[in-house]
């Protein structure tokens, strides 16, 4: 088991392991069963939210690349129509995790979508090998993953059940990045939610680095089309508090004063990742508040 400490994945000094019997498998031959066991806690009792109410679908949808971007669903059972909330996944792709925040937003009344971003290249949900899964992960560059939130809300405008004009994106670690991002691309969307994303080159990022990870949060707040709520952890190590400052100040500089960032006391990266050792149930509780009536505000 890895302890994440970064959004994009451990350092050589954090890693640790430990050991835990796992779920294993695929759901519907789309999905991986389980919670990613490169980061499964060995005493995790993570949140299992049922599907009674809920209509679950797995399918796919074309991605501007020619590609079947699978697709997890989670809605109320109905005709609906629904708001829409677009769900983020971490560098471990659509594993249970991930599920599970869907049908606890589906519960809520929305419909939750979460894509597979990183399947063309190989479901990183199953793997331990962190070095493969950053890899993975690597592969999946900006436009690839602008791409395929823009088939997901295409496919959805067309779904009657959905309340297309009424649109939200959240997500975790690489997620977070990914919603400062596709709010800054996409005016389709009303509300982004974005848990610990990277804001900024980290201070050890070499140029290329720096470059690869473009276009950063704290480039991107004159673009802003929506506002963002940021839940942030003030003892992340790999997102330091001078980045999260720095978006602050550039959203101000921006006029962007609906958007926000909540930094909780004590907490680490992956707070609210309830099957890690990061999880803080306080903050998770706090901030999944906080989402909801962030969403709750501009959705419904």
């Amino acid at each position: 088991m890895t302890t994440l400490i970064r959004p994009e994945g451990p350092e050589p000094d954090d890693i640790r392991f430990s050991r835990r019997a796992l779920a294993t498998g695929t759901i519907g031959g789309l999905f991986f069963a389980g919670y990613a066991p490169a980061a499964l806690a060995a005493q995790a009792a993570p949140i299992q939210t049922g599907d009674d109410g809920l209509t679950i679908e797995q399918t796919t949808v074309p991605a501007p690349d020619g590609f079947d971007l699978p697709i997890y669903v989670a809605r109320p059972t109905g005709d609906g129509p629904h708001p829409v909330i677009i769900v983020v996944s971490e560098i471990f792709g659509v594993h249970e995790y991930i599920r599970d925040c869907c049908r606890r937003l589906a519960h809520q009344g929305y419909a939750a979508i979460a894509p597979a971003f990183f399947v063309r290249v190989e479901d990183p949900a199953p793997l331990s090998d962190m070095q493969r899964i950053q890899e993975i992960v690597g592969a999946a560059s900006y436009e690839q993953v602008m791409g395929d939130i823009s088939a997901t809300l295409e496919w959805t405008s067309q779904q009657l059940w959905a309340k297309a004009d009424k649109v939200g994106v959240t997500g975790w670690c690489w997620g977070g990045k990914v919603v400062w991002q596709a709010c800054a691309r996409f005016a389709v969307i009303d509300a982004g939610v974005a848990w610990y994303g990277r804001l900024a080159p980290a201070p050890t990022a070499t140029p290329q680095q720096a470059a690869a990870g473009q276009p950063w949060p704290v480039d991107l707040a004159d673009d802003l089309k929506c506002p963002v709520l940021g839940l942030y952890g003030e003892n992340d190590r790999g997102i330091p508090l001078e980045s999260v400052e720095a978006m602050r100040s550039a959203l101000a500089a921006a006029g962007q004063t609906s958007s926000e960032i909540i930094v909780f006391p004590g907490a680490p990266h992956g707070f609210h990742a309830d099957y890690r050792d990061s999880f803080r149930p306080e903050a998770a509780a706090e901030g999944w508040s906080k989402l909801l009536a962030f969403f709750g505000e501009r959705l419904k």
